[in-house]
């Protein structure tokens, strides 16, 4: 099959690469819609992230949707044709923390476009069978690749414990921050305030879920007795102003990567009590994410800002970072 491999920094070819056999409980999926995360990005630029190292080419791109083509022994035959949401990831389902239902930090997890596990740019990707989320007929395809997000901005706000007549703060208007804003008011959210620095942006989550933005530059957020702060920025003075806005008992979720060290208020954190919490990744979200994109009461296609074939993938990373992008989609099969 055709995948788009990233060899180097900023190299990414179109290749011909080997199609992998299924496991009895897999299926392989034709790959139609594939968003560009960030992650995507730094891998691009940096070929790391943290820890995580490209070290042999790997094919980028976890958040994806398509059609099963062909099912694993284990797998009702039934199932070729239905179009699917793919969660990307692969947990052993045995250790400490899957048997808790924190699959997300199983010490073994595989995951879409984390080295050394490759993604789905890529015509094909195979998954196991009950991590291919089927999809109702009036949705999306690309809707269905942005479930992915999706799912982070819906842990997110679990996290943040949003709930009827909720005060949220998030920090942030990029894919995530937008999500997380319109997670927040299908969750009852009565005021959503968004930060962020680019007129634009906040230009846009204002039509996307927010009730109310500002430019951080401008105006601080110190002092708005929020019920809940959501980081997606990863910027230290945003961390830092946020957990200040935050009101007594309150909680503070950290999603945007940044620094790998922050200085903390931390006594601010102590005497008001805050739970401050991190977010990786997700577990057990996508039949939310799919039924809250599903019903319109998240617009996922809204987020779409251009679309890109296999022979474009270098052209989607480098415009992802752009002000005006929210979501740029690979079509592998276009």
């Amino acid at each position: 099959m055709r995948a788009s491999v990233l060899h180097d920094k900023e190299t990414v070819t179109v290749d011909d690469v080997p199609v992998v056999p299924l496991d009895p409980d897999q299926v392989r999926v034709r790959i139609e819609a594939v968003g560009v995360c960030g992650s995507d990005v730094h891998y691009f630029h940096e070929m790391r992230i943290g820890d995580f190292v490209v070290e042999e080419p790997m094919i980028l791109g976890h958040e994806s949707a398509g059609t099963i083509i062909e099912v694993g022994s284990a797998v009702p035959a039934d199932r070729v044709g239905e179009r699917v949401s793919i969660e990307p990831q692969r947990a052993c389902r045995v250790c400490e923390q899957c048997k808790a239902g924190r699959y997300n930090l199983c010490p073994l997890m595989e995951f879409y476009a984390t080295p050394p596990i490759d993604g789905a740019f890529a015509e094909s990707a195979v998954i196991q069978a009950d991590y291919a989320h089927p999809i109702p007929d009036g949705m999306s395809i690309e809707a269905a690749a942005l479930c992915e997000p999706l799912s982070v901005g819906i842990w997110a706000n679990q996290k943040a414990g949003t709930k009827p007549g909720s005060r949220v703060l998030i920090a942030g208007a990029g894919p995530i921050g937008v999500v997380a804003a319109q997670v927040a008011r299908a969750f009852g959210a009565s005021e959503v305030i968004v930060s962020d620095i680019l007129e634009l942006r906040r230009e846009q989550v204002l039509k996307l879920g927010a009730t109310r933005v500002i430019d951080p530059a401008a105006e601080s957020v110190e002092g708005l007795e929020v019920d809940a702060f959501i980081d997606a920025s990863g910027a230290a003075p945003a961390v830092r102003s946020g957990i200040l806005a935050v009101k007594p008992a309150g909680r503070v979720v950290l999603v945007g990567m940044g620094k790998p060290d922050l200085e903390l208020p931390v006594a601010r954190i102590q005497n008001y009590e805050l739970l401050v919490t991190g977010v990786f990744r997700y577990a057990n979200t996508w039949p939310l994410a799919i039924e809250l994109a599903s019903t319109g009461r998240v617009d996922l296609d809204a987020l779409v800002s251009g679309r890109f074939g296999l022979d474009r993938v270098e052209e989607a990373l480098t415009t992802a970072t752009d002000a005006a992008t929210l979501k740029n989609i690979v079509t592998p099969n276009a």
